[in-house]
């Protein structure tokens, strides 16, 4: 299989190409014209009629585009986002169910190469150890996202890929609940993931990712593995950077090995030379220049093929570290005010205005902002972390 690069879970990466937040035109079809005619490429696809009758009793769903303007990933601090997931309790949970399935996390690791650790960090903060896989219609959440116009091509795709996911028996339709972004099962896959790499652990002919460990392990991992993890490396690691620091180099364009960091004056964040190993690494900043360092290797950026945000990635690292002994983020930022899509939106005109192309306002921030507030904080001797923060946008007010 080829190496996985961008599939995702929470889709964000979208966003640069799509109209701009607050601004969507609406769909030219009614929702009932709209779904008669994905009927007729279902039916071209070859879906049964069977299956097609799941369809008959769905409507859009308001909440579900609630959800998706209110994503933690756009409005939470790392401090929440990470606080909310890495708890006492739920490393103790991790390292209890670590022993309970070593046999089968073994056979996994094995086969697949994922360490157990951190595929209990992804069972973890995906489904809370597969408590909580999510109460919504996949197919009705897909139809809604699908019909709007915002991601509809890419939705779209989701929801007949789901449709053949059905069709094929894996699942019935009244039991395909995930997400209200489609995202199904213990690991929260899409539909395209499940189709391309999901694996029947159990060898029961069926792939059930919500109610089989087997499926749910081999499954992830197999996705993992084709993402490009590697089962001899860690993560990454938290790390000290020097006073003189040039923060033009973080972020995940920029890799170099761990002697060329070192030769920088980045050092282990306890102060320790950095280890001896041919790994390629990129400095991660998620709360600026005044918050947490950290060295992305390898699986750091495999977890950014799983969701593609840097708060995600981060805390998928370090709760699995800590399931093994490790200890807690050392330098966790103090007082870190949020960021809301509206505050995003204002700062973006306010770049765009100056003279800063942050592309087209749409209240997330991808690469053209980053590296919009890159430019601003060269031109004004500010240190180039890309860190859009409140701080920032105040700034640009005055």
């Amino acid at each position: 299989m080829k190496r996985v690069h961008i599939i995702v879970f929470i889709f964000f990466i979208f966003s640069a190409f799509t109209p701009a937040y607050g601004q969507q035109e609406p769909p030219l079809l009614t929702f009932e014209e709209w779904l008669l005619e994905l009927r007729s490429e279902a039916v071209g696809n070859g879906i049964s009629e069977v299956t097609l009758a799941s369809l008959d009793s769905i409507e859009p769903l308001e909440r579900v585009l609630e959800l998706d303007n209110s994503q933690p990933e756009f409005v939470q601090t790392f401090t929440r986002y990470i606080g909310l997931r890495i708890t006492k309790s739920q490393v103790a949970r991790g390292q209890a169910l670590l022993v309970e399935h070593s046999e089968l996390l073994e056979e996994v690791r094995q086969q697949h190469g994922v360490q157990p650790h951190y595929l209990a960090a992804f069972w973890a903060i995906e489904s809370n150890f597969g408590r909580a896989t999510g109460g919504f219609s996949v197919l009705q959440a897909l139809a809604t996202l699908a019909y709007d116009p915002r991601r509809a091509s890419f939705f779209r795709a989701e929801l007949l890929t789901a449709l053949q996911i059905i069709d094929d028996g894996h699942i019935s339709s009244d039991q395909m609940s995930g997400s209200w972004a489609g995202a199904m099962g213990q690991l929260q896959f899409l539909p395209s993931v499940f189709y391309r790499y999901g694996v029947d652990g159990d060898g029961d002919g069926r792939i059930d990712i919500w109610n089989s460990l087997p499926d749910v392990f081999h499954s992830a991992a197999n996705f993992l593995s084709n993402s490009g993890w590697q089962v001899d490396e860690r993560w990454g690691r938290e790390i000290l950077l020097p006073s003189d620091f040039d923060y033009a180099m973080a972020g995940t364009e920029t890799r170099k090995s761990l002697q060329q960091w070192k030769n920088l004056g980045i050092s282990r964040v306890n102060g320790e030379v950095l280890p001896v190993a041919d790994i390629q690494a990129s400095v991660v900043l998620p709360a600026g220049a005044g918050g947490p360092a950290f060295l992305g290797y390898s699986n750091y950026r495999a977890t950014l093929a799983y969701n593609p945000s840097t708060f995600y990635a981060l805390t998928v690292g370090n709760l699995g570290d800590r399931f093994t002994g490790g200890q807690p983020i050392q330098r966790m930022p103090i007082n870190e005010q949020a960021m809301s899509l509206a505050d995003v939106f204002e700062l973006q005109e306010l770049l765009n205005a100056n003279g800063f192309d942050s592309g087209e306002p749409d209240g997330r921030i991808g690469r053209m902002t980053r590296g919009a507030v890159r430019a601003y904080q060269s031109e004004n001797d500010i240190p180039m972390d890309g860190y859009a923060s409140a701080a920032l946008l105040q700034a640009l007010r005055n």
